[in-house]
């Protein structure tokens, strides 16, 4: 009996350098077709494209406004994200310390506001959050010398500066003959890049 054999189908061969090349084709072809639904004719009546390469608002303007309205948790979770996007500059770090300020984190705050005047000693807005940082924690002869060199950087331009000195001098006035700890705590004005501001009340 003869032995029966089973064809095997004939493949063409095809080159790794083709599949490649055909590959290169296909995502030259996408990025036209987004470039063209990006640059869609205002006229036409068809939806425009979404351009998924828009990058999502940054942290640090969105931890400034949760400061603004008094979430720092969330704030700090926002600057936190900035960190990974952008490093921790000497912002992001004054940021973060100010986060924690406000959740009375006193501690922490002090530890990342030194940091971010070690990276900008001469940023006078890091320098006065970490005067206030200081003050309540109760080292106000250091916390009025920062917040002096602070204010001379700024050249008594802040209001926040200023009042925050202000506050310090009272405090170091009055600490020679009050306690401590029965002094009450105001509200101290913190500051960010570029000229704004916030307000922290009571720490917790």
């Amino acid at each position: 009996m003869a032995n029966s054999r089973r064809a095997v189908p004939h493949r063409p061969y095809v080159s790794e350098t083709a599949i490649r090349a055909a590959a290169l084709m296909a995502v030259f072809a996408v990025g036209a077709c987004d470039t063209q639904i990006m640059h869609q004719d205002p006229a036409s009546p068809w939806a425009p494209g979404v351009d998924t390469r828009k990058q999502a608002e940054d942290g640090l303007v969105v931890g400034h406004r949760l400061m603004d309205a008094g979430e720092y948790e969330l704030a700090l979770d926002a600057f936190t994200r900035a960190g990974l996007e952008h490093g921790l500059t000497a912002e992001v770090l004054s940021s973060m310390g100010s986060a924690n300020l406000g959740l009375g984190r006193l501690g922490q705050a002090e530890t990342l506001l030194r940091r971010a005047t070690k990276a900008a000693p001469d940023w006078p807005e890091a320098l006065n959050n970490l005067g206030v940082v200081l003050m309540e924690r109760g080292k106000t002869p250091e916390a009025t010398q920062i917040l002096r060199r602070a204010y001379a950087l700024d050249n008594g331009e802040s209001d926040a500066i200023r009042d925050n000195l202000r506050r310090a001098l009272e405090n170091l006035e009055n600490s020679a003959h009050s306690d401590p700890q029965n002094e009450s705590r105001n509200d101290y004005t913190l500051m960010r890049q570029g000229g704004g501001s916030y307000r922290i009340g009571k720490v917790p």
